[in-house]
């Protein structure tokens, strides 16, 4: 396992990270270091403590949300329903037709 020097709030961790765990570990300690900035400097909450527990509260109410929005299938534009077809709608058609076919231009 190798070891990682990273930066959160200013405070230098070591951490362990699993070969290849490089890239996801620094995106981690990225949007952690955010979170927790943005807590921070919201004026607030000062303590270390607290504004790691509401930013882990905060990170973990985003991940349980993520799958529910992501299943949701992306709204359809709605198909255009045929009319239904009767003799009276059919005669109408024709009507039109007959009315528009001896004009060359509609506009």
């Amino acid at each position: 396992m190798k070891q990682m020097e990273v930066t959160i709030m200013g405070q230098s961790y070591l951490l362990g990270c699993p070969e290849g765990g490089e890239v996801a570990l620094s995106a981690a300690v990225a949007q952690v270091d955010r979170e927790m900035t943005a807590i921070r400097d919201a004026g607030k909450i000062k303590a270390r403590e607290r504004i790691a527990v509401l930013a882990a509260l905060n990170l973990a109410y985003q991940l349980a949300e993520a799958p529910r929005t992501a299943a949701q299938p992306a709204p359809q534009p709605a198909a255009p329903q045929a009319l239904p077809s009767s003799p009276e709608l059919d005669a109408l058609v024709k009507r039109l037709d007959e009315a528009l076919e001896h004009d060359g231009q509609l506009l």
